[in-house]
């Protein structure tokens, strides 16, 4: 995709990953979401699986897309399953008080530890 194609963001940091304009540790693809390492991992197990076209958080992309949100899940489950047990966390965060900081949905697939819960 080019800056100049609708579904993406020239200013968005996964856009330009998802372009190749920047590296990052890719694990896992599907014709329409990757999936790569977390640069700051939570977890033994931590990356991100992000659409390749741009959709700002999890409610925009249901609501325009749910075939590709479903894509995103699938590809989760994918790398959980070859870098984990198949046992994972998928979280979205959607908005800045939620800990969004990227404003190109992700999900964060979180596994490879027994894992608490703490919202905090």
């Amino acid at each position: 995709m080019t800056s100049t194609d609708a579904r993406t963001d020239p200013d968005c940091l996964f856009c330009r990953i998802v372009a190749g304009e920047l590296p990052a540790d890719v694990v896992a693809t599907s014709e329409r979401s990757v999936a790569f390492r977390d640069i700051d991992p939570q977890a033994p197990v931590h990356v991100l699986v992000v659409p390749r076209d741009h959709h700002g958080d999890i409610a925009q992309l249901a609501a325009a897309d749910p075939e590709l949100l479903s894509d995103v899940v699938a590809l989760a489950d994918e790398v959980a399953g070859d870098l984990a047990d198949g046992q994972f966390r998928l979280i979205f965060n959607s908005g800045p008080r939620a800990g969004q900081s990227v404003f190109h949905v992700h999900g964060h697939v979180i596994a490879g530890a027994e894992l608490g819960w703490s919202p905090a």
